[in-house]
């Protein structure tokens, strides 16, 4: 890939997209598209493609430079402590029952009698009330091997802005999801997974998420399971 029309070209092939269906959503001809891929992108329209696909422009522009923004790095540093917190056995202000919650016709509803205990300490810690959080189960594999398929996740409803590189649960079309997150201009949405290999990067424009129901349920801020089998 040695110009900017080849890296675009690229990139609507990663995204599944077509000449003509890329030339209507920039209300363009897909004449004009042919032309960028022959020519390379205008300078005029960069800025507008590079968010569009959450690129950095410069590799978009010239090939330099990193790809995409580093999704790990997050927007506040955290606070350093001269001692590690305490295991949660060890706290003792009292504990908090979190309701399970699953999927039911495309809608999160609570499992009756079913709720995962934490004590309030470690809530107090991250800043997260009670009355917004809530357990779910990982519900597919692509957060593999940091989050693997079934692991208990503590949710705080009440975070859903993007810090870039923080998991957050999604509901996708009534389907329950789990990524790391990062957002570029104009409100798109990048949807990244530890298991980048066989989960690439999703790209959702404001309107695509509108109309794809794809809404941030909270950040995950817990979670637990069991190792997949004793060592031999």
């Amino acid at each position: 890939m040695n110009t900017s029309g080849d890296r675009l070209k690229a990139l609507l092939q990663e995204c599944n997209l077509t000449c003509s269906d890329f030339a209507a959503q920039r209300n363009v001809t897909p004449q004009h598209v042919n032309n960028w891929f022959k020519r390379g992108v205008p300078q005029a329209r960069l800025d507008e493609i590079s968010d569009l696909f959450c690129v950095h422009k410069r590799w978009l522009r010239m090939g330099e430079g990193p790809k995409h923004p580093d999704p790990l790095k997050t927007a506040c540093q955290p606070t350093l402590r001269n001692e590690a917190p305490p295991p949660l056995l060890a706290l003792d202000t009292g504990q908090v029952q979190l309701p399970l919650h699953r999927l039911e016709q495309g809608c999160l509803e609570p499992v009756s009698g079913l709720y995962q205990t934490i004590p309030r300490q470690a809530l107090d810690s991250v800043r997260v009330t009670p009355d917004n959080a809530f357990c779910i189960g990982m519900p597919a594999s692509n957060m593999a091997p940091q989050l693997p398929l079934g692991t208990l996740l503590a949710i705080d409803s009440s975070l859903t802005q993007v810090v870039e590189g923080e998991c957050y649960a999604l509901l996708h079309n009534g389907r329950l999801r789990v990524h790391q997150l990062s957002q570029g201009p104009h409100n798109a949405l990048c949807l990244h997974s530890h298991d980048r290999l066989n989960h690439p990067v999703e790209r959702y424009t404001a309107a695509q998420r509108k109309a794809q129901n794809l809404q941030i349920l909270g950040w995950v801020f817990w979670w637990a399971c069991l190792r997949p089998q004793r060592p031999c």
